[in-house]
């Protein structure tokens, strides 16, 4: 198949949903499928050097929205070219831009709404909700109303999404993400990591791996470690990830309130071998998040043995619980403060066996190859794929609808 992923940024600050656009289409292309990924980065942006498929960079987009005049006229020139179009997150151009182009075509195209419509936003920004709505019903609401299919990475997901706005139309489906295991040998890599972090030999790493912002709990996170650091000498909390918000600060006064700054190290992003080298180093990994569709790390911790620590608010909680891979506590100090009490008071046997029991989790539930499946399954659904779409012309589809009063790039734009 030939496939299209559009994404705003490939910056990979941005989380989850760009390494699982690489990871994913790394796996494809070695199938023999191809991949092109379209993205409103600026073409001499450094991440885009480093990006491993096919990209076009159409932007660079304006403002937050990412508004870009020659994205529709790109996608309508090359869209024939494609089988399926992905679309990867809402609110931005890009899958505006999709509709716009793609909708009176024979072309499919599928959204991830990697968790943007969990009603955690809409109960924890409240403003922010009121503005999406004005955007909603001419904008969004049309993009996944017309989408060949919505993809939720878990049933979690795809059942919250109903509760953000009334106005929702969708042809769900679920997909389970997925990830590759580092190939490298994890002795290797552990050492690596620790040669180039030499404070952290002999530690019990706690380790979070993700963006620095208040969804992730980080607050909760540091006065949770504090108590734990008081019953475990040895312990220390590795809070691996970019601050685009500038919230390291505020985190950092947390500890030094609690006195165990020189017992948190922020070593900022860890990517390729030095974040595989951090999870082989580390004794448990903790994501307490307020709001979680999937959560990539999970799956790179699981495919690590690493038994993980989360909240009832990632989606995945229900398959960790299940499998007795982690621990599971609400979104909370106390749930979080459960979840090292937890893991404190497993024998160093119970400890084994749980590592263990993680890598068998991330085998069969999260491994890229079960991604890679179910994802080329979905898409070759569509009946152009047997054949009978012509690269000459691109009649209206069957899922298309005309609407009479079609918003402008520039309307759209001016709404965020």
């Amino acid at each position: 198949m030939k496939i299209l992923h559009l994404v705003s940024t490939v910056d990979p600050r941005s989380g989850g949903p760009i390494e699982g656009v690489r990871q994913s289409g790394l796996a494809m292309a070695a199938l023999g499928h191809q991949i092109e990924v379209a993205s409103l980065d600026p073409n001499d942006a450094p991440y885009v050097r480093e990006f491993p498929l096919s990209l076009h960079t159409l932007g660079p987009g304006r403002g937050r929205y990412g508004y870009s005049a020659g994205y529709v006229p790109w996608l309508r020139a090359n869209a024939g070219r494609f089988d399926a179009a992905i679309v990867h997150g809402l609110w931005q151009y890009h899958g505006f831009g999709a509709w716009r182009a793609l909708r009176h075509t024979q072309v499919p195209y599928y959204v991830y709404t990697h968790g943007m419509l969990d009603p955690w936003f809409r109960l924890t920004y409240p403003f922010k909700h009121l503005k999406k709505w004005a955007y909603w019903p001419w904008a969004d609401y049309r993009v996944l109303r017309d989408a060949s299919a919505v993809i939720f990475t878990t049933d979690e997901e795809r059942l919250l999404a109903r509760e953000s706005f009334w106005l929702y139309r969708a042809n769900e489906r679920v997909v389970p993400f997925g990830t590759r295991a580092p190939r490298e040998d994890a002795h290797t890599l552990r050492e690596a990591f620790l040669r180039e972090s030499p404070h952290l030999q002999n530690k019990r790493i706690v380790l979070f791996l993700g963006r620095l912002h208040p969804k992730k709990g980080c607050d909760m996170l540091v006065h949770a470690f504090a108590a734990h650091a008081r019953e475990v000498p040895d312990a220390h909390l590795l809070m691996a990830g970019p601050d685009q918000s500038n919230w390291q600060p505020a985190l950092q006064a947390i500890a030094r309130s609690h006195g165990i700054s020189h017992r948190i190290s922020w070593p900022g992003m860890l990517q390729g071998n030095l974040k595989w080298g951090a999870l082989h180093a580390s004794d448990v990994f903790v994501l307490p998040s307020h709001q979680e569709n999937f959560g990539v790390s999970v799956a790179e911790a699981l495919a690590c043995g690493l038994p993980v620590l989360l909240s009832d608010k990632v989606g995945v909680w229900r398959e960790i619980e299940t499998d007795h891979a982690g621990f599971v506590a609400p979104d909370t100090i106390a749930g979080t403060q459960q979840l090292f009490a937890a893991w404190r008071n497993l024998d160093e046997h119970a400890r084994t066996a749980m590592r263990a029991q993680a890598r068998r989790t991330f085998d069969t539930r999260f491994a890229m190859d079960g991604m890679v499946r179910s994802l080329l399954g979905l898409l070759q659904e569509h009946p152009s794929h047997a054949g009978t779409r012509s690269r000459a012309g691109h009649p209206m589809s069957a899922l298309a609808r005309v609407d009479p009063a079609e918003p402008t790039e520039q309307t759209a734009s001016a709404q965020n």
